[in-house]
């Protein structure tokens, strides 16, 4: 895989070419981390009140920040989906994610369906990206717009050396108004970390 090394607010970095389609159809900022401990929201957006939640720990980080329904909808419908088909992933309370290998020992390889979230004393996987395509051809969304949303999710799964990151958007399928706590999984040579992310709001 060739890297690209793209210029950002603090300065240039490598980024899978991947990473870079998805960060130009979606602007988002986020920074991530990897430990078991409770996570606080560390930032808001003054004009939508959104909150970001990050955690650091073995040289990850990893954060979510919230994408309001009105944003998400907006964004897809501006891709060529139809309203009522929009709405049906604005509402399933969506978050720009970034996993960021900063300084881990080596390279960090995950796979979504190991992430989970904790809900009402409930844990249940993520709704797979799979899905989602399949429920956009089941309602005959035009394939430019099918094209948008694969590039727009954050991956089912990659790897990351050091220095190496990712973001893009991952639905928890919860509806408005949830708490939640958000597992997320990934291995340092055949090593399993846990980092979570705790109480996380989906603001309606």
């Amino acid at each position: 895989m060739r890297f690209i090394l793209q210029t950002g607010p603090n300065g240039a970095h490598p980024c899978r070419p991947s990473v870079r389609r998805a960060a130009a159809a979606v602007a988002v900022v986020a920074v991530l981390g990897a430990l078991p401990i409770s996570a606080e929201p560390v930032r808001f957006d003054p004009e939508t009140g959104a909150a970001t939640y990050e955690t650091q720990a073995h040289g990850v980080s990893v954060s979510l920040t919230q994408l309001l329904p009105d944003q998400v909808r907006a964004f897809y419908v501006a891709r060529g989906f139809d309203l009522a088909d929009a709405d049906v992933f604005a509402d399933a309370c969506v978050y720009m994610t970034v996993l960021r290998n900063d300084t881990a020992p080596g390279e960090i390889d995950f796979r979504l369906s190991d992430w989970e979230a904790q809900h009402n004393d409930e844990v249940r996987p993520l709704p797979p990206l799979e899905d989602w395509l399949a429920q956009w051809t089941a309602r005959g969304v035009p394939d430019s717009a099918r094209l948008a949303f694969r590039w727009a999710q954050f991956p089912s799964e990659q790897s990351y050396a050091p220095g190496e990151w990712n973001q893009g958007m991952l639905a928890t399928g919860l509806p408005s108004g949830s708490r939640f706590d958000l597992i997320a999984r990934w291995t340092i040579a055949d090593q399993t970390y846990e980092g979570r992310l705790d109480d996380v709001l989906c603001t309606e």
